[in-house]
């Protein structure tokens, strides 16, 4: 079966596995892989998170003296969403350069050009410094299964550069910021809707809640890299009927920090915002990432992107988060670069799709990126 494996083969086969989250299911598909990675000579263990949320992490070991480059992606996708599909988002159908299915670009497409790229240096490890797979279940939600990895004693090893295959077009990044979602629940008291004045509405409270987080100012200059914290109200409910007054109402919000500003800062910034009789729960709490862009490795990996991308790449980074911001700081703070073939616009969209080439030139890019962290960086 490995002779015939290429990039694009590997990613079908994983579009087939609907690891759809919620519920992710993603045990099946992190065997499939696993099976395919031990037979490739990797040392394999599986991680269950709850029952049938199973991440796996696979090792090759190379030059004892040297930390092995870690590569790392996630199995689960988003939902399919209400708009209707025109093709089967399981099927991995083909059509030009394009392959289309729910997680082709965010990111089985990338786990696939990984899990090809690892496999092409078994022939070579002894060579190198060795490669880390953590190839993860439930990243969609919070990172929880790279979250539960951390928390695993002796499970990652160790890392000397990290390689996270989000969607990027293969452009490679130095950052993203972080991610700090919170519920915000007032109360009030209930009463008959025809005489309000006997109750207290905790929509008018929730709505004096967005007023104040629409006019807050986090106070912090500009990241280099990763510009400015924001902040959006992404969702707002409250009240069971038309004629009560409401004595619950909740917003959503989702703040993106960075490094002027970290989330635990951002979270004692909303409680001084607030009153102290607003609930205030945490749904989301993962930190920024950034590498210095004069590192070497950096260096190293813009000088070998180069090459395939056809122009020089210069220090940027996005505002989504990924499994760096839990497996970067568990590693003890390799340098890091969000690198993989997706496609960043078509991410959770109707139709997504992947392109073909961008997947074959990250497989030979990521191995490219092993070899030269191993001979000369490691």
């Amino acid at each position: 079966m490995q002779t015939k494996l290429n990039a694009l083969s590997l990613t079908r086969k994983l579009l087939s596995f609907n690891t759809i989250n919620p519920p992710g299911q993603e045990l099946d598909c992190a065997h499939y892989l696993g099976n395919l990675l031990k037979d490739g000579g990797f040392d394999v263990s599986y991680h269950e998170f709850e029952k049938g949320r199973t991440s796996l992490v696979a090792r090759l070991d190379g030059k004892p003296d040297r930390a092995p480059i870690c590569f790392s992606g996630h199995m689960d996708t988003v939902p399919l969403g209400t708009t209707s599909w025109s093709r089967d988002p399981f099927s991995g159908e083909v059509e030009g350069d394009k392959v289309f299915g729910r997680g082709s670009s965010d990111m089985k497409a990338g786990v696939a050009a990984m899990v090809v790229a690892a496999l092409r240096l078994r022939n070579i490890a002894k060579d190198t410094a060795g490669v880390t797979l953590v190839i993860t279940a439930g990243e969609e939600i919070g990172s929880v299964g790279a979250a539960h990895l951390a928390g695993l004693n002796d499970v990652l090893g160790k890392c000397g550069a990290l390689v996270v295959g989000e969607p990027t077009s293969n452009y490679p990044l130095i950052g993203h910021k972080g991610s700090l979602w919170l519920e915000i629940q007032t109360s009030g008291i209930t009463a008959h809707g025809s005489m309000p004045q006997e109750g207290v509405n905790a929509i008018y409270k929730v709505v004096d809640v967005v007023d104040k987080l629409r006019k807050f100012d986090f106070a912090v200059a500009p990241h280099a890299i990763l510009g400015t914290p924001t902040l959006n109200v992404g969702t707002i409910a409250g009240g069971l009927n038309v004629n009560s007054v409401p004595d619950r109402a909740r917003i959503g919000v989702d703040i993106r920090t960075t490094p002027g500003l970290n989330n635990e800062d951002t979270y004692k910034k909303m409680e001084s915002l607030l009153d102290k009789e607003v609930k205030i729960r945490r749904l989301i709490d993962v930190g920024s990432v950034t590498t210095d862009p004069d590192n070497k490795w950096i260096q190293a990996v813009f000088d070998t992107m180069e090459t395939f991308l056809g122009e020089r790449p210069v220090p940027r980074g996005v505002a989504y988060f990924t499994d760096a911001s839990i497996l970067t700081p568990a590693f003890g703070h390799p340098p890091t670069v969000i690198l993989g073939p997706g496609e960043p616009e078509m991410a959770h969209k109707t139709d997504e799709f992947c392109l073909i080439s961008k997947i074959e030139q990250a497989a030979e890019a990521y191995f490219e990126l092993a070899k030269i962290w191993g001979t000369s960086l490691g």
